[in-house]
């Protein structure tokens, strides 16, 4: 009697583990037909094991953060991508513009009834059409070899105010020419920072450039001690921008000009944040009271 309860008891345990080991291997097999699913499709569905199993379940669990991650990678292709798309149809129009105006002066030049005067001024206009499209070249290039690592900066120290207050002599005209009301304060026995000299001309022309560009009427630029490093503010008038822009104002190729009728790019501005953080400075934007603000912030 003994033995049969114990066969009786063996054959249950038996059918017992052939059940789990079937409905495990039925769960694990619609786990995979899951996985086959997700890989081919973009569904964000987590593969779940349909009965408990918690080393299967462990196996699961860190497919499932290795699908989160392809999705998230494929993502960033994505964007990416996209963006690059929108950079090189941004190239080709900030290239093509001065192009198509360089011909079209070069064509009117052709002309042999053309009085000298006009040939004068067409040739005036071929020339700075030239120049802005070497301009826009350069800082392509330059951009690319700042990205890359490629553009040697030095640490010295650098006297901002005589920097700055020269660049300001030099622009001098500029500012005259386009009628801007002009704030100039620049605090004088400021210390010196340290960054490039090199770096540091190239990021005030860049923001007084910019000013130009785009800026009217009121425009700001001082230069002060504020704690332990040194402050630039270079503000000009705009109602070209909003708080929107903000965030994007660093970007490479990034124009409040909407229709990119006649504007270039924003490589200036995205010059000037690569530069800053390499130097180890802090740059920032803002909107206040109409006025477009750059602040740079140089440690002592």
């Amino acid at each position: 009697m003994g033995i049969v309860l114990l066969c009786i008891l063996l054959a249950v345990v038996c059918a017992g583990l052939g059940l789990w080991v079937w409905t495990q291997h039925r769960a694990l097999k619609e786990a995979a037909a899951q996985l086959e699913e997700l890989v081919r499709g973009d569904s964000t569905t987590r593969l779940r094991m349909a009965v408990p199993n918690r080393a299967a379940e462990e196996l699961l669990e860190e497919v499932n953060r290795l699908l989160e991650q392809r999705r998230e990678d494929q993502s960033h292709w994505l964007e990416r991508e996209r963006s690059l798309r929108q950079q090189i149809a941004n190239v080709s129009h900030d290239l093509r513009t001065p192009l198509t105006s360089i011909l079209g002066y070069l064509q009117l030049m052709e002309g042999e009834d053309l009085p000298e005067e006009e040939r004068r001024e067409y040739l005036a206009v071929v020339e700075s059409r030239a120049r802005a499209l070497q301009s826009l070249i350069t800082g392509f290039y330059d951009l690319s070899r700042l990205e890359g690592g490629e553009y040697p900066l030095e640490r010295e120290p650098v006297n901002l105010y005589t920097s700055l207050s020269g660049l300001l002599a030099a622009f001098y005209n500029d500012f005259t020419d386009k009628g801007f009301d002009m704030t100039v304060e620049l605090e004088e026995n400021l210390p010196p920072v340290q960054a490039d000299s090199g770096g540091v001309l190239r990021v005030f022309t860049n923001l007084i450039r910019n000013a130009l560009d785009h800026g009217r009427g009121r425009m700001t630029i001082k230069l002060y001690r504020e704690g332990e490093q040194v402050v630039s503010l270079f503000a000009n008038e705009t109602d070209e921008l909003t708080e929107e822009d903000l965030p994007r104002v660093f970007d490479r190729f990034f124009t409040s000009d909407k229709m990119r009728t006649g504007r270039n790019t924003g490589l200036g501005l995205a010059i000037v944040k690569t530069l800053t953080q390499q130097m180890g400075c802090g740059v920032t934007a803002a909107l206040e009271d109409g006025m477009f603000a750059i602040r740079v912030t140089w440690p002592l």
